[in-house]
């Protein structure tokens, strides 16, 4: 079995961006740079969903299954700086070549990782490869949204088209995982501005554990699990979220009934 790579991103507003592109001082606080730029953009779209490029990457976190393990983490220590951070994460592309798995992440993580990444100098040589370095690339490679590399599994199950897409905290619920538990995307930035980083991070962490199981459940749709595949599977997160003694886990788990 080829290293499966779940991930996910939590962003905040580029305060240090938006002080720049608007001409911003000291003066203005962080707060009122971020509620101004909400502002403009409810102004012009009606939502305060920022464009992609001024966010910035307060949290990545992976889920990988390789061999017989499976493993959750986010990267970095909780102090460490953007560019570090999403370095480490194409440092884990060029490193393992694995299958991504992401929710939404064709239309949103990786554009944002691209722009960050690109304003911080990182590094990927491996990850934006077609062809040029190894031909098998040229058919299934990362930036494709039709090939398997990189599966942005809520585009998939949606068929490509936008007003199909459905949020993961429901569809997990659905299939019976337990979804979002205790924050979701728009608390990050109040999350964020209260010091609350370890529990964005823990956030983060519950999302990609939610975004493997429904790849497992669709892996069983699509024949590539057998039913007691997808049973053990399953029995390898419990087992392994088991033996963490960390709070988020333990509310995951007691969130999720042996129903499947």
């Amino acid at each position: 079995m080829n290293p499966t790579l779940v991930f996910d991103i939590e962003t905040i507003p580029d305060i240090a961006g938006l002080r720049v592109l608007y001409g911003l001082g000291s003066a203005v606080s962080d707060a009122d740079v971020a509620e101004m730029a909400f502002q403009m953009r409810r102004q012009k779209t009606g939502s305060d969903f920022l464009q992609h490029h001024l966010h910035r990457v307060a949290a990545i976190s992976c889920a990988l299954r390789e061999g017989d393990s499976f493993r959750v983490w986010s990267l970095g220590e909780v102090d460490e700086d953007e560019g570090s951070i999403i370095q480490r994460f194409f440092d884990g592309i060029e490193k393992y070549t694995p299958q991504l798995v992401s929710w939404n992440g064709g239309g949103f993580d990786l554009p944002v990782l691209h722009y960050r990444g690109l304003i911080h100098g990182v590094r990927c040589a491996r990850y934006w490869d077609m062809g040029e370095d190894d031909r098998d690339f040229k058919w299934n490679n990362y930036l494709s949204r039709y090939h398997t590399r990189h599966i942005d599994l809520m585009d998939l199950l949606a068929l490509y088209t936008g007003r199909a897409n459905a949020p993961l905290d429901e569809l997990a619920r659905l299939v019976g995982f337990p979804g979002k538990l205790g924050m979701d995307g728009s608390k990050v930035w109040e999350a964020y501005q209260q010091g609350r980083l370890i529990e964005i991070r823990n956030y983060c962490e519950t999302d990609v554990v939610n975004t493997w199981l429904v790849f497992a459940r669709f892996q069983l749709m699509r024949g590539i699990f057998t039913q007691a595949r997808y049973g053990q599977e399953l029995e390898l997160v419990r087992v392994t979220l088991g033996k963490s003694v960390e709070a988020h886990w333990k509310e995951f788990l007691a969130a999720w009934p042996r129903s499947e």
